[in-house]
């Protein structure tokens, strides 16, 4: 399985995110080209090598109007998002001998949603760097207590994050990784001075969206990581832990500014984990007094709710009642939440549970180009099988397009999978 972990000893924030990754795509010059053309305004993005401790690593700058943001504001560290929501916003770690009264444009949540749906990068991209952004803003606002729309932050501030929030969406859309892992997150110690006055680290914004999330300080001073690193972490990682059994094949080291003892990078690790067993959880119960729909719609509430799988048998009941078994597969630690729906959305007063061993094989999805156009296909692998599955949705639109049946789009599309 195809899986990043991220080393976050030394915290997390934007840009070392987005360097880390950078220097695990295969071609970074043409993905800094791109990043520069898909229009986030007044923005350019550079790259360039950074050492910090003896290690070489990469450190990107996001300049807006041909400033780097700490021209314009002060001396920075890992580059990140604070909590300056009516004054300003933005992605520095703040040298605390500065005080801060700049008095700037500001952009609402609204506008930044649509600059995001603006660009030039697919939906997938949208979706998660709007979603990462809304994460930041609703700390914002728990921090302030104000809601969402009546957050804003600092213009520039605004498009250094958008820049190291969509870059990294486009990073992990294009290295597509099967799972993201990653270690708890150093917060580092001590104070930071805002506009606000002088704040804990981490930040109440930070803090808030680190809950949940297993965190620790090893008494480094400075803000380790950052609004805009801990929305990126809680969006894509699925797990917190050690670093997993794998087969590295490459490392990236992303690099803040300021030097410390300890080298001040992130590193991400790419590399294949084994396939393991894992145990899933069957829930299962007889119902014999539901109409289809109604029984239909606890089944798609399950699925929504993040169910592995939800099927229906038909049963032959006491009484010589035709009813329906209803059957549930879920993750071990969604059972509470499925069994609550379970009982909500239908008539069942008990429920019986069987836990198994699941083996599954390694999946992974490619867009391949063929004569007839794009086609997304589905590939596994493991336990020496190899498949690969077109998704019918793509065929029957091409079918339906040229005028062909489905089974000879397929026997097309089978020559480039």
């Amino acid at each position: 399985m195809k899986t990043l972990y991220i080393d976050c000893s030394m915290g997390a924030a934007g840009d070392m995110l987005m360097s880390a990754l950078l220097e695990l795509h295969p071609d970074r010059e043409d993905f800094i080209k791109r990043i520069n053309s898909i229009n986030i305004p007044g923005v350019k993005i550079t790259a360039d090598k950074a050492v910090k401790c003896g290690i070489t690593g990469t450190h990107t700058e996001v300049y807006v109007k041909g400033v780097m943001e700490n021209e314009d504001m002060h001396d920075h560290g890992h580059g990140h998002v604070h909590e300056h929501s009516h004054e300003y916003s933005h992605e520095h770690e703040h040298d605390h001998s500065h005080e801060h009264s700049h008095h700037h444009s500001h952009t609402g949540m609204d506008k930044i949603e649509s600059i995001i749906t603006s660009l030039d990068v697919n939906d997938n991209v949208k979706r998660n760097a709007i979603d990462v952004y809304r994460l930041i803003a609703g700390a914002e606002g728990h921090a302030h207590g104000k809601k969402i729309e009546d957050i804003h932050f600092h213009e520039v501030g605004t498009m250094d994050a958008v820049a190291d929030i969509v870059g990294v969406c486009m990073l992990i859309d294009e290295i597509g990784a099967d799972r993201i892992l990653a270690s708890p997150v150093n917060t580092g110690s001590g104070q930071v001075k805002c506009a606000h006055g002088i704040l804990p680290v981490p930040a109440p914004a930070t803090a808030y969206i680190l809950q949940g999330i297993p965190v620790y300080s090893d008494g480094t001073k400075g803000e380790m990581c950052t609004p805009t690193g801990a929305a990126l972490l809680k969006h894509f990682v699925n797990e917190f832990s050690d670093m997993p059994v794998m087969r590295v094949e490459n490392i990236g080291y992303g690099m803040g500014t300021r030097d410390f003892e300890k080298a001040n990078c992130l590193r991400i690790f790419i590399g294949e984990t084994e396939n393991k067993e894992n145990e899933i959880t069957e829930l299962n119960c007889n119902i014999d007094d539901m109409t289809a729909e109604d029984i239909s719609f606890a089944c798609e509430k399950l699925r929504k709710a993040g169910a592995l799988e939800v099927y229906t048998t038909a049963v032959g009941m006491k009484k010589n009642r035709q009813g329906i078994l209803l059957t549930c597969l879920c993750r071990n630690e969604d059972r509470d939440k499925m069994l609550e729906i379970i009982f909500r959305h239908t008539s069942t007063i008990g429920v019986r549970e069987c836990v198994y061993k699941r083996y599954e094989l390694e999946r992974s999805e490619k867009k391949v180009d063929t004569e007839l156009g794009k086609v997304n296909v589905k590939y596994s692998s493991g336990y020496g099988v190899k498949k690969g599955k077109a998704e019918y949705e793509d065929i029957a639109e091409i079918a339906e397009k040229n005028d062909m049946s489905v089974e000879e789009v397929k026997k097309i599309v089978r020559k480039y999978m």
